[in-house]
């Protein structure tokens, strides 16, 4: 049965779609080459490695990442072509990443629809994951830019690390809200913060304008993810492209249980210890879990933070002059804020 939460309406929100066109309006071009670089790169003798990435390369996501990499080369006045190259690095990376996530978490689902481990099993997601990474590092040395080198094989790490870190959190109710935001900077914002920052580091800018634009991407990851955490018990599935109360029936401890857990009683405490932790899941316990984030108003606390993660991302904007591409990043901030809406 597919369970519907509550929608949570942000004041001042907008509809997600404007938010977003500046940016889509400003990369387009160059992200028509992105994807004929990302079909070229997917593709392999064995069989098997291009069904499963297409998979996934082809299920819809809006490939916001590599969306940035364009934007912030564009900002920083670079004029080569290297950023197209480098942007299909990211999606990589970031496919790669989730292929990872889905074997990590035991996903059956992804964007609504089979996740690939279930189709074809987690070896073979790991290993065509570990194939998309392969394939990101070749257009990175193709690029021939070592700083870019530097700040993607950099991310990669993180976000390694960031698996490793969730992994010990995992099913952990004592899990504190710092622990968590540690987890969500290496594994999600590492890679916005890398996407953005290759921009200004192939066009040779200024280290405070590299420094500005790894801010922006971090802090908007940053914001990114906990509105993600905030819709799966908060959302409308059509829209999230999953069922609410995923994170719920996969046990994972995000900032909503963590604030719940906190602000709760030990009657409430031992019900995400028994659901969560214990794995015991029984019907009813994801309306009583949303019902207990009402009371506790841990998803208006989670995407409180979120906007405020946000403003520290567009804040980071204000050193570049006015421009459709300062512009453009600026709405993306208010894209990931009005997907709550």
């Amino acid at each position: 049965m597919r369970t519907l939460g509550v929608v949570v309406s942000i004041d001042g929100a907008r509809d997600p779609a404007a938010s977003l066109q500046p940016l889509l309006d400003l990369v387009s071009a160059e992200m028509a080459g992105v994807n004929r670089i990302i079909l070229d790169k997917a593709v392999s003798d064995i069989e098997l490695i291009p069904t499963l990435a297409h998979h996934l390369i082809d299920s819809g996501g809006k490939r916001l990442r590599p969306m940035l990499t364009i934007a912030a080369a564009k900002l920083s006045g670079y004029t080569g072509q290297g950023h197209v190259r480098l942007a299909a690095a990211v999606e990589f990376m970031h496919t790669a990443t989730l292929l990872h996530d889905d074997v990590v978490d035991e996903s059956d689902v992804r964007r609504g629809k089979a996740s690939a481990r279930r189709l074809w099993g987690n070896q073979a997601s790991v290993l065509v994951g570990d194939f998309l990474l392969g394939q990101a590092f070749r257009m990175m040395v193709d690029v021939g830019s070592l700083s870019a080198l530097r700040i993607l094989s950099n991310a990669a790490a993180v976000i390694a690390e960031g698996e490793v870190m969730q992994l010990s959190a995992a099913k952990n109710m004592g899990t504190t809200e710092d622990e968590y935001l540690a987890i969500i900077n290496a594994k999600t914002a590492a890679l916005f913060s890398a996407a953005a920052e290759v921009g200004p580091a192939i066009a040779s800018r200024p280290a405070d304008e590299q420094a500005a634009l790894r801010s922006y991407g971090r802090n908007l990851g940053v914001a990114f993810q906990l509105v993600d955490d905030a819709l799966d018990y908060a959302g409308d599935s059509a829209r999230l492209g999953k069922s609410v109360g995923d994170d719920f029936r996969e046990g994972k401890i995000t900032l909503p249980v963590i604030l719940c857990y906190r602000r709760g009683n030990d009657t409430e405490r031992d019900f995400w210890q028994r659901t969560l932790s214990g794995g015991d899941i029984r019907d009813g316990d994801l309306e009583h879990a949303i019902s207990l984030m009402r009371r506790h108003k841990a998803i208006e606390a989670t995407l409180e933070r979120a906007r405020h993660y946000g403003a520290i991302a567009s804040d980071a904007l204000a050193i570049f002059p006015e421009s459709a591409p300062r512009s453009a990043l600026a709405e993306a901030v208010a894209f990931c804020i009005a997907r709550a809406h």
